[in-house]
């Protein structure tokens, strides 16, 4: 087929799953599948291999996807349960004081973001900041909107939260340049769309504590005995440094050599997650008087809500593979080539059109990597740009959130907001943080 052909096949199988999620409600899951199938066949697949290409890109996907998210999310899961989430924003907010409380909280949905989803992390924050809202008089917004765009940042930038996880997976991308990309291009997001920001709109939109959440509100898990905030930061910090010195080691140290290899089985995302979620397990389950069945019982709830991300970031890896192996992938590639524009504004333009028109951060995130997996394939990249793009791809896949976004009605919710005032600062925030994070790898790559 002409690659024109190829590429009309592209765009209406994206159209389909576009469709089939938002026009017939299908599951995001079975609408890759069936969006997989319509192209596989029209692009001329064999239908007797069909089924082992479909195999192929769920368990290439899966086997690197499935270990990383499900070690992360009990992690993350004994974090909240031992009230080491609220003990962190606590103690910060205690050390920044009350008139620099935003930062407080903009660092701490940072931080809570790396182990804990998006929505998780929004519940358990959100009555420090009702409290200091009615203690200070200031708008809801004032403090609300810098521990969002914290939590926005890291939910789509650092590893090990799925989105981020799932792209540098299927573009074939270190975690440890992503860590640090997405570090150094989410920090100062945080600060423009949530700091800068949330004092802005706090002084346009005054937002009260809405009633129906301080009577609504569920009753707390009360942890046995939250943990000291330096025990937190360093057990967050245990994959993260593993993964960015196996990166480091990579770069400095020859190969065969000794500590190269010890920080290479040690900083693989596999391990250091491993021991992250064991060092909690002692630390803030034993150590603080949980039982062993406890925390069993902990770790196994934990995984109960990943299954569909799990599957839903599969289906986008046979989504990719599908692609690739019906040579739509270097149709796309070519035309890309063609273009002149550099692959990380394109990586990011079409995770804006995905997030725009379907909503889903990490389907976003997904469908967008694996429509440029085969580009980025063919350009043979360098990992500090496989990292980048990476952050460009989770930046568009965070700009422009609406209705069409569940984030943007538990914001709403919990904020009890208006659909035009969710608009006016929950989606202008999103907007400002996807930017000045893609304008940051941007730049960076005429250097890489």
């Amino acid at each position: 087929m002409s690659p024109g052909i190829l590429i009309l096949i592209a765009m209406l199988g994206i159209g389909l799953l576009l469709f089939l999620v938002m026009g017939l409600r299908l599951q995001a899951f079975v609408a890759l599948l069936l969006s997989s199938l319509f192209v596989a066949v029209a692009a001329g697949i064999p239908l007797n291999e069909i089924a082992s290409t479909i195999q192929q890109g769920m368990g290439n996907t899966l086997g690197f996807i499935a270990i990383v998210v499900g070690l992360g999310t009990m992690f993350g899961e004994m974090l909240r349960v031992s009230g080491g989430a609220e003990q962190l924003a606590n103690t910060l907010v205690r050390r920044f004081g009350q008139d620099r409380a935003q930062w407080a909280l903009g660092l701490t949905g940072f931080l809570v973001a790396i182990p804990v989803f998006f929505d998780v992390g929004l519940i358990i924050l959100i009555p420090l900041v009702y409290s200091l809202a009615q203690r200070t008089g200031k708008s809801l917004l004032y403090y609300a909107i810098p521990l969002t765009a914290g939590l926005a940042i890291t939910h789509s930038y650092i590893p090990p939260t799925p989105g981020p996880v799932a792209v540098a997976s299927l573009i074939n991308a270190d975690l440890g340049w992503v860590i640090l990309f997405g570090a150094i291009a989410g920090l100062p997001a945080m600060i423009v769309g949530g700091v800068f920001f949330g004092k802005y709109i706090g002084g346009k939109i005054h937002v009260k504590v809405p009633e129906y959440m301080i009577i609504d509100a569920p009753e707390k898990e009360v942890a046995k005995d939250p943990p000291p905030f330096g025990m937190i930061v360093a057990i967050i910090a245990i994959p993260l440094l593993l993964i960015l010195l196996n990166t480091v080691s990579g770069i400095l140290l020859p190969e065969g050599n000794f500590v190269r290899n010890l920080l290479g089985f040690l900083g693989h995302p596999f391990t250091a997650l491993l021991l992250a979620a064991l060092a909690s397990f002692y630390l803030l389950g034993t150590r603080r008087g949980y039982t062993p069945d406890e925390i069993q019982t902990i770790a196994t709830k934990s995984l109960e809500p990943v299954g569909l991300i799990i599957l839903v970031t599969g289906a986008g890896g046979v989504f990719g593979r599908v692609l690739v192996t019906s040579g739509v992938g270097d149709a796309l590639a070519g035309i890309m080539a063609a273009s002149n524009l550099p692959i990380i504004l394109l990586a990011f333009l079409i995770a804006t059109a995905v997030r725009v028109s379907q909503g889903s951060a990490t389907v976003s995130m997904v469908t967008a990597a694996g429509i440029m997996a085969p580009a980025i394939e063919a350009g043979n990249y360098s990992a500090p740009m496989g990292g980048l793009i990476t952050i460009a791809i989770a930046s568009g896949a965070t700009v422009l959130s609406h209705v069409n976004d569940s984030g943007f009605w538990l914001v709403s919710r919990y904020l009890g907001l208006s659909e035009k005032n969710t608009l006016r600062s929950w989606t202008v925030m999103e907007t400002i943080i996807g930017l000045v994070g893609f304008l940051i790898v941007f730049l960076i790559s005429f250097f890489v």
